[in-house]
């Protein structure tokens, strides 16, 4: 059976999404399932504590506007992703926009490939933020398909391509890898972001 954990630092939000009628909805009482568990925990700490290993791995923090959250962007935690992946398994990680945070990006995507992991870094126009960013991370190459089994509004094998490619405005850049004793992401990113906000 395919079981699905949700680890969440704020048990007001998966109560929201739980409870309330219309996004219950919207999420089709999906964390009322029973083959997905609620966790109420800091992510950081659970990956510490927890020895479970897991097929496909999402990751989608808040951006690292301060320290205590640029900790789950360092090198320590994308080890500890590491040793939860299970053979064969993949994480993606949100990684801010490419566009407007160029920097940022590419010390996310070195940051993860410090460690050891392969990356696959890809960006899409999501209509409520922008051009954004996201990395797949595993062991081994991720190789794009060729096809894609089920029938899908958007994506295709030729946008799965456009999106592993990147213009010359957010071009791969050579960058500082964040550890947790330097935590230069917050900083690159509060110098990019803080204009725009």
């Amino acid at each position: 059976m395919r079981e699905v954990t949700l680890v969440d630092l704020d048990p007001a939000m998966t109560n929201l999404f739980r409870d309330h009628p219309l996004l219950e909805r919207l999420n089709e009482s999906s964390l009322r399932k029973k083959n997905v568990a609620v966790v109420n925990a800091d992510a950081f700490k659970w990956l510490e504590d927890n020895p479970d290993a897991f097929d496909v791995v999402v990751v989608d923090f808040p951006d690292p506007s301060n320290y205590a959250v640029g900790k789950l962007y360092t090198t320590v935690f994308y080890r500890l992703l590491e040793r939860h992946l299970a053979p064969g398994g993949m994480a993606v990680v949100q990684t801010t926009s490419p566009l407007l945070a160029r920097r940022s990006f590419w010390t996310v995507v070195n940051t993860i490939e410090s460690t050891g992991l392969v990356t696959a870094p890809y960006h899409a126009l999501v209509p409520s933020f922008g051009e954004w960013g996201f990395v797949i991370a595993s062991r081994t190459p991720w190789k794009a398909p060729d096809t894609i089994p089920v029938a899908t509004r958007f994506v295709t094998a030729a946008s799965i391509a456009a999106m592993r490619q990147f213009p010359p405005d957010m071009a791969r850049l050579e960058t500082e890898v964040n550890r947790m004793d330097n935590q230069v992401l917050v900083r690159t990113y509060e110098k990019e972001w803080g204009p725009i906000q």
